[in-house]
C-alpha cells in the first residue's frame, strides 16, 4: 500500500518524498513533544529501500508515515486492497487504468534504480577511487550540461549540488591517484562554474562570483587552459548582466589575452562577450572590433573537450550571432543589417527541438527584437516579440532575461509611444518580472 500511495501522490522521486516527510517528522514531533523525531530523516537509498519492499522502517520512521499517510503501519505494508475500503474502485490506483502512466511510472522506477545503483557502484568504490566512479561523475556533469540551458534550474540544482559536493570530497578524501587528480579537478571546475551560472541566474552575484573563482582555482589546479578561459569568460558574462561594464571587458580580454591559441568555441565566446561589454560602454570601435575577431575565430574553430560535453559548455553560431545582434542593440543601431539579423537570431531560437536551443537566448533574442523594433516605432512588432518572454513561466526568468525584459521595458518608456495604450501595458506586464531576485524556485 505504502508503493501505491507514494506513486498516487506523484512522490517517487525522493526529491519529492523527502521533503514531505521532514515536514510530516516535523509536526510529529511538535505534536509528541518528541524532539527526537524531527531529526528523523532517511536517506534517498533508505527510502527506494521502503518502496521495492528491501527494508522496512526502525520505530520512528514507522510514526512518521502512519501520521503521514493516516494508515497503521501493518495496512501500509500490506497488499493494496487489504488497505482500501471495501468500496473503493481499485481501478482507480491502477497505473494500467491511464493510457501511458503504466510507462511512465516504469521509467521513473528504472531512473531510480539507476541512481540507487550508481549510489551503491560508488559506495563500493569509496575507499579507493574506481574507474566506475570517475566515469559517474563524468557522466552527471555531461547531463547537467546539455539540461542547464533546456530546464528551470530547479529542476537540476540539487543533482548539480550533490555531484559538487561529491566531487570535492573526492579530492579532500586524497586517495586519488594524480591522472584520476586531474579529472576531478577538471570535474569540480565544471561543476563549480555551474554553481556560479546558477547563483547568477537566481540574482546573486556575490555567490556567483565566489564559485566562479573556486572554479578558477581548479582549473589552475588542472593545468587547463581552456577551463581557465572559460572561468574569465563567466565572470564577463556575471559583471555583464550586474551592470559592471568595465570589469565585464576585463574579464573577457584577459581570458582572450592570456590564452590566443585556443582552437574550441570558448575562443569565439571571449571576444564576442569583449563586444557586449564594450557596447555596454558606448565604445563602439572596440565592440565592432571584437565582433570581427570573433568572426575571425569563428572560421578557424575545431571542437575541444569542452565543446566535446555540448550544452552549455559550448558556443555556436546561432548564439553568436545572438551576442553580435546584442552589441549592435546596446549601440543603438536598427538599420536593415542589424535588423535582419535580429530576426535570423530570433527564429535560429525559435525551435525548442533544436540541438542548440536554450530558453535563455530564445528570450534574449526576442528581446533584442523587440528593442530593433521599436527604435523604428514598429510598437506592434515589438509586441509580438515580446510576447514569448512574457510568457515564460517564472522559474524559467532567469537574471539575464529579467535584465533583457527591463531594457524594452525602458524603451516603452520613451517619447513618442509612451502613452500609447500598448505600451503603457507591455510595461506593466513587464513590472511583474521580479525586479531584483529572479523566480526560480516554484
Amino acid at each position: 500500500m505504502f508503493r501505491h500511495l507514494v506513486d498516487q501522490r506523484e512522490w517517487k522521486d525522493p526529491r519529492a518524498f523527502l521533503p514531505r516527510f521532514r515536514e510530516a517528522a516535523q509536526r510529529l514531533a511538535d505534536t509528541d513533544q518528541d524532539p527526537d523525531l524531527a531529526t528523523c530523516t532517511p536517506a534517498s537509498s533508505t527510502f527506494e529501500a521502503w518502496y521495492y519492499n528491501q527494508r522496512k522502517p526502525n520505530r520512528d520512521a514507522r510514526r512518521v508515515l502512519v501520521a503521514m499517510f493516516g494508515h497503521s503501519f501493518e495496512r501500509l505494508w500490506g497488499p493494496t486492497q487489504d488497505a482500501l475500503p471495501d468500496s473503493t474502485d481499485t481501478s482507480l490506483l491502477d497505473d494500467r487504468a491511464t493510457p501511458g502512466a503504466e510507462l511512465r511510472n516504469m521509467r521513473r522506477g528504472a531512473d531510480m534504480a539507476a541512481r540507487r545503483a550508481r549510489d551503491f557502484a560508488m559506495g563500493a568504490e569509496r575507499g579507493q577511487l574506481g574507474a566506475e566512479t570517475i566515469g559517474f561523475l563524468q557522466d552527471e556533469v555531461r547531463r547537467i550540461a546539455e539540461r542547464y540551458p533546456r530546464v528551470p534550474l530547479s529542476g537540476i540544482f540539487d543533482d548539480l549540488a550533490a555531484a559538487q559536493d561529491e566531487v570535492f570530497r573526492h579530492i579532500e578524501g586524497g586517495r586519488s591517484k594524480p591522472s584520476q587528480l586531474r579529472q576531478l579537478h577538471i570535474m569540480a571546475t565544471l561543476l563549480s562554474w555551474f554553481m556560479a551560472k546558477a547563483s547568477h541566474d537566481m540574482g546573486d552575484p556575490h555567490s556567483a562570483m565566489m564559485q566562479a573563482r573556486a572554479a578558477g582555482v581548479c582549473a589552475q589546479q588542472a593545468e587547463h587552459s581552456g577551463l581557465i578561459a572559460l572561468t574569465d569568460g563567466l565572470k564577463s558574462l556575471i559583471t555583464y548582466w550586474s551592470g559592471s561594464a568595465d570589469d565585464a571587458l576585463y574579464y573577457a580580454r584577459k581570458g582572450a589575452t592570456e590564452h590566443p591559441d585556443l582552437h574550441g568555441t570558448v575562443g569565439v565566446w571571449l571576444p564576442s562577450l569583449e563586444a557586449r561589454a564594450a557596447a555596454l560602454l558606448g565604445d563602439e570601435e572596440r565592440a565592432r572590433a571584437a565582433i570581427e575577431r570573433a568572426e575571425q575565430k569563428r572560421d578557424r574553430v575545431s571542437s575541444d573537450d569542452l565543446d566535446e560535453f555540448g550544452g552549455l559548455l559550448t558556443f555556436p553560431a546561432q548564439k553568436q550571432l545572438y551576442y553580435t545582434v546584442e552589441s549592435h542593440v546596446l549601440l543603438g543601431h536598427g538599420d536593415a543589417r542589424t535588423t535582419a539579423q535580429a530576426e535570423k537570431a530570433a527564429q535560429l531560437f525559435s525551435d525548442p527541438d533544436a540541438p542548440h536551443w536554450a530558453f535563455g537566448d530564445q528570450a534574449g533574442a526576442q528581446c533584442n527584437l523587440a528593442l530593433i523594433r521599436l527604435h523604428a516605432g514598429d510598437l506592434d512588432g515589438a509586441a509580438d516579440a515580446i510576447r514569448p518572454v512574457l510568457d515564460l513561466p517564472a522559474g524559467q526568468r532567469n537574471r539575464g532575461i529579467v535584465v533583457s525584459a527591463q531594457r524594452v521595458q525602458a524603451a516603452l518608456a520613451r517619447e513618442p509611444i509612451r502613452t500609447a495604450i500598448l505600451a503603457r501595458e507591455l510595461r506593466e506586464e513587464i513590472a511583474l518580472y521580479p525586479p531584483s531576485r529572479p523566480a526560480l524556485t516554484r
